[in-house]
């Protein structure tokens, strides 16, 4: 696992803040996306930013 890598044990606690829905990786593994919200939240030095006002909606 790489310094930027995301445990597995986190990605299964983590959950959106807005809806407190599941949230997942993305393909590139640079972000946690919640589905229900449309809400993409970035991961920046291997920390996921879980902050509504900071997520990127997405289509």
């Amino acid at each position: 696992m790489s310094d930027q890598e995301i445990s597995q044990d986190l990605l299964d606690i983590l959950a959106c803040p807005k809806c407190k829905g599941e949230v997942k990786l993305t393909e590139s593994k640079d972000g946690l996306l919640c589905e229900a919200c449309k809400l993409l939240y970035e991961i920046r030095e291997g920390i996921p930013i879980m902050l509504i006002d900071e997520a990127k909606k997405v289509d």
